[in-house]
Formats: C-alpha cells, structure tokens, sequence
C-alpha cells in the first residue's frame, strides 16, 4: 500500500490555498465533465466534502 498524502495539516484558517476560488474551480470541473451545476446548499456542500477530505482525519478530527 502506498503512503497516503492527505489529510494535510495546517487547517483551513492557516492555509490560502482553501479558498472559495478553489470550490468555484472545484464545482466548474464537475460541470464540466457532465455533471449538474453547483450551487446554494450544493456549494456548502462541496466545501465541507473538500474540507473533510482535505484536513479530517479519518476518526473525524483534525489532522
């Protein structure tokens, strides 16, 4: 098995890289490959999706 990569410290607040840009581009690329737009609670949505996967580890705390 490989090593993983994520989740990544530092959190969200630390990190400019976690920013609403990137959910924008996140959400366009899914547009982009066929699935339906992104928006409202969807959004939200896919912000906390990014987050979880992103900085949570898998016990549901931060990394």
């Amino acid at each position: 098995m490989t090593e993983r990569h994520y989740p990544i410290p530092p959190q969200p607040d630390d990190d400019p890289r976690f920013s609403f840009g990137l959910i924008w581009d996140v959400a366009r690329l899914l547009e982009q490959h066929g699935y339906p737009p992104i928006d409202g609670d969807d959004f939200v949505d896919l912000r906390q999706a990014l987050y979880r996967f992103l900085y949570t580890d898998r016990d549901g705390g931060a990394s």
